[in-house]
């Protein structure tokens, strides 16, 4: 199995030379196995080139099969979407997954990204066949050889995760997610920050428990995991109701899921690459049993045996 990055910012995409060595783009991974179709993990701003890529393959001919998982439909997760070139040529296939909403159908949801007047080209200008499958938690299945299997994250809206299990090789994506101690997270946002360290809701730290069980379980000996790693321990204390983690926070997953190797992912559009290098380096210092990297544009990772 192989794993590239495309874009691994998260919020805004900030292109410029304090991001060019990390990348600018906003989340989009890229996985892909010897015998299995295609599959695109969210939909930012660096599915944009992605598409351009495959382009010069079978999607340019109209022959492309790929499949689209999708964390959650905030937009920088999926606002490449209008840009992904493959989806306006006839012939291509996608298929589209996401939670499944009380409220709205997945396809309602792109289609609203794309309406007047926010974009010119409606999106039933699309001349691929795009079909959407709504997915609940926990759910399970596969596409092609590979298993696919999803829980839900501590996040606005809900986010959900996804592992991805190919022969002898796993990979974990979990973005966007806060911690599971502070505050729950679900359909709507809040807009005071709680107070740290204050006792939760019975109810509500059962809810949380269980959220984090279940994430561990998704990650367990997992050969990569993905995780949201947006802020600094500072910068959550002033955010903890935004729904994001930190390096320590992935590490604590991680190691109760004797997971292999931790991808810091999801960069605040504010972290220079300089400093992302510092962040890097003092993680890898304190935390010498576990193997960590930070996702860049372009890195491509060969996962499992």
């Amino acid at each position: 199995m192989r794993v590239k990055f495309w874009g691994v910012r998260g919020s805004i995409p900030v292109p410029g030379r304090q991001t060019n060595r990390y990348g600018g783009n906003t989340s989009c991974v890229e996985v892909r196995t010897e015998d299995g179709p295609r599959i695109i993990i969210d939909a930012g701003t660096g599915i944009r080139r992605l598409g351009k890529e495959l382009m010069h393959g079978e999607f340019g001919r109209g022959e492309g099969t790929a499949h689209l998982l999708i964390s959650h439909t905030h937009w920088d997760h999926i606002q490449g979407m209008p840009f992904f070139a493959p989806l306006y040529q006839k012939g291509n296939h996608f298929y589209v997954y996401a939670r499944q909403r009380d409220d709205v159908h997945l396809r309602a949801v792109f289609q609203s990204q794309t309406e007047d007047p926010y974009f010119p080209v409606p999106f039933d200008e699309v001349k691929a066949e795009v079909a959407f499958r709504e997915l609940i938690e926990g759910a399970r299945f596969e596409i092609g050889p590979i298993k696919v299997a999803c829980t839900r994250l501590n996040h606005p809206w809900i986010a959900i995760a996804y592992r991805l299990d190919y022969q002898h090789g796993s990979v974990c994506y979990a973005t966007d997610t806060a911690p599971f101690r502070d505050v729950l997270l679900e359909n709507e946002f809040i807009r005071e920050a709680p107070r740290l360290g204050a006792p939760l809701a019975p109810a509500d730290a059962q809810k949380l428990r269980k959220m984090q069980e279940s994430l561990v379980r998704l990650c367990e000996g997992a050969d990569l995991v993905i995780y949201d790693t947006m802020f600094t321990p500072e910068e959550y204390r002033r955010q903890p109701h935004w729904g994001h983690s930190c390096p320590d926070d992935a590490i604590e997953i991680c190691r109760a899921a004797g997971a292999k190797q931790l991808a810091l992912f999801h960069h605040s559009p504010e972290r220079a690459d300089d400093e992302i290098d510092s962040i890097l380096a003092h993680y890898r210092k304190v935390t010498p049993r576990l193997d960590i990297m930070a996702a860049a544009e372009g890195v491509e990772l060969k996962v499992g045996r």
